[in-house]
């Protein structure tokens, strides 16, 4: 697990804390938690930035989604007995057939300087995404409660993602989210997998979880005076009628690289299709 409070402080009780979420009981089995729901939106869009860029057949865009998920049974209590979302372990996102990516050329920016300094310490090029936004669900004394916290996605080596999520009310953290391309097949040209930490507020308290993320992913630079960018749509005649396909799954609970959940794993899979270019 990764959670500090600020950067340079309390790095002795956080490290504690991770051990003590680590080895927390679980809180609810998979029977008594209901399956929680997603909605997914996600489009083609401009690079801030960059005109000419977005929703075309063959140009490079970035990519803007939106989760809003549902869910309860989690971290219950007397005063909240129907309790609230399970904490997210993975997600998943498959880019439809087609798309193209180009990593070559972007600075990088490496998980441990993310953790030790912050999105500072990165270099410019190595910026995926203009700062978004999730809000989150947190245990504050015997009560569930919103969490507002930024997020940033960044270049990481070996040609993946970072994303940064920072929060500060009502409980100061700092997440590191890890996530790495594989080719993906039939409808879908790559997936990114992505892993996100145990996140605990207090020692031995439920997980953190989200309830709304979004954010707007991709990048480009100039060079000899073309655009050169991280994505792009696929050409024309590679959009099915109805739109392309993409897909996302989400996990919630069960295990990753960073540790343990306390509940057994819940995987939510949606189909979504993204519209045609017009032109």
């Amino acid at each position: 697990m990764r959670l500090k409070p600020t950067r340079r402080t309390h790095t002795a009780f956080f490290a504690a804390l991770g051990l003590i979420a680590l080895a927390a009981p679980a809180v609810a089995s998979a029977e008594e938690i209901p399956t929680p729901t997603i909605k997914v939106k996600a489009k083609a869009v401009p690079i801030p930035g960059f005109p000419g860029t977005g929703n075309f057949y063959g140009k490079g865009a970035a990519v803007e989604s939106t989760f809003e998920i549902e869910g309860s049974g989690y971290g219950a209590t007397p005063q909240n007995p129907k309790g609230g979302i399970p904490p997210l372990s993975a997600v998943n996102v498959f880019l439809p057939k087609g798309v193209k990516l180009h990593p070559q050329g972007f600075a990088q920016c490496s998980e441990a300087t993310l953790k030790s300094v912050g999105p500072s310490g990165c270099p410019k090029k190595a910026v995926a995404s203009p700062t978004g936004s999730v809000l989150g669900e947190v245990t504050f004394g015997s009560e569930r409660v919103p969490e507002e916290a930024t997020l940033q996605a960044f270049f990481a080596p070996g040609g993946g993602l970072l994303f940064f999520t920072h929060g500060s009310t009502p409980v100061s953290l700092e997440i590191v989210s890890t996530g790495h391309w594989v080719r993906a097949s039939g409808k879908y040209s790559w997936e990114l997998k992505t892993l996100v930490p145990p996140v605990a507020s207090v020692p031995g308290a439920p997980l953190a979880s989200a309830r709304k993320i979004h954010i707007k992913v991709g990048a480009a630079f100039r060079k000899h005076g073309k655009v050169v960018p991280y994505g792009t749509v696929p050409k024309k005649g590679e959009c099915p009628h109805g739109g392309f396909f993409g897909k996302v799954e989400v996990t919630f609970g069960g295990s990753n690289s960073f540790g343990e959940f306390g509940i057994p794993p819940i995987t939510v899979t949606k189909v979504i299709r993204v519209p045609c270019p017009k032109r």
